[in-house]
């Protein structure tokens, strides 16, 4: 059977890349505008597969993207670390002084406002993919437009880098996830991570009780990012993510928290991804 692979953007973006580096074959793409229609491609089965950033190191998480995975039931089946080179490309035979606009999707554009900051005479544009302008510049023979995007676009596209790694901290990293609507993917023998989402009554030490239960059990928290509900004020639910040696221990830990919150969800177990 083929596996379709749904990305945010088209080819020569970061999740393009990501594709590449963590499937063995993509049968093909399904290239995706927004994280919305992305979650559409999975759930209509216009594609098997999807890749969904989530966090960057710098820029922190994608709140935004938690929110969709929960609520259409989605399923993480993987992870991805990705290190992130931001490069200005334009089109062939363009100087720095040319160039009036830089186009980008804003995350990008923030890891790289003290680089931009020096060329007071660059307006800069939000987009919607950090790929998609790279390619409008070479279709379009735009002058005095530039990208900001990944290596591969400039190859794909035949663009001129005037500039590499302008990202603010070199150590620019994003975690991406492999979802899709169902979760067997993994034999419990090789799943080592888990995120669980869950709600919590509002009694003092309940946070902490929790967390408690987690360390009794011998599992490590690697993030917990709280999100507001939306029709009860000032309470929240919890997305955590935890690494364990053994599935015995977390699935231990499991059936202690499902009776201890007042809703409790598995978004995925899987196998912990590398981070280089």
């Amino acid at each position: 059977m083929e596996t379709k692979i749904a990305i945010q953007g088209i080819k020569g973006s970061f999740h393009h890349q990501v594709a590449q580096q963590y499937f063995e074959q993509v049968d093909g793409l399904d290239e995706c505008m927004s994280f919305d229609d992305l979650v559409k491609s999975l759930v209509n089965n216009r594609s098997q597969k999807g890749v969904m950033a989530l966090e960057n190191s710098i820029a922190g998480s994608i709140i935004p993207n938690y929110a969709l995975i929960d609520r259409h039931d989605l399923h993480i089946i993987g992870e991805h670390y990705l290190d992130i080179h931001m490069n200005l490309m334009v089109l062939k035979g363009q100087k720095i002084e040319d160039i009036k606009e830089v186009h980008s999707h804003p995350i990008a554009l923030l890891q790289c406002a003290v680089f931009f900051s020096q060329y007071p005479h660059i307006k800069l544009v939000e987009s919607g993919d950090t790929a998609e302008t790279a390619r409008r510049i070479q279709e379009q023979k735009l002058v005095g437009i530039g990208a900001v995007a990944a290596p591969i676009a400039a190859e794909l596209y035949d663009l001129d880098i005037l500039a590499a790694g302008i990202h603010t901290v070199q150590s620019n990293k994003t975690r991406f996830v492999i979802v899709k609507t169902t979760n067997k993917e993994w034999p419990k023998e090789a799943i080592n991570k888990a995120s669980v989402k869950f709600e919590l009554d509002d009694t003092p030490g309940s946070l902490a009780t929790v967390l408690n239960v987690m360390n009794n059990c011998k599992l490590n928290l690697t993030k917990i990012q709280s999100m507001p509900i939306i029709d009860r004020p000032f309470q929240y639910s919890f997305f955590v993510d935890v690494i364990f040696e053994k599935y015995k221990h977390y699935e231990k830990a499991k059936n202690i928290l499902a009776l201890m919150t007042t809703h409790f969800k598995v978004l995925g177990e899987y196998k912990r991804g590398e981070v280089k």
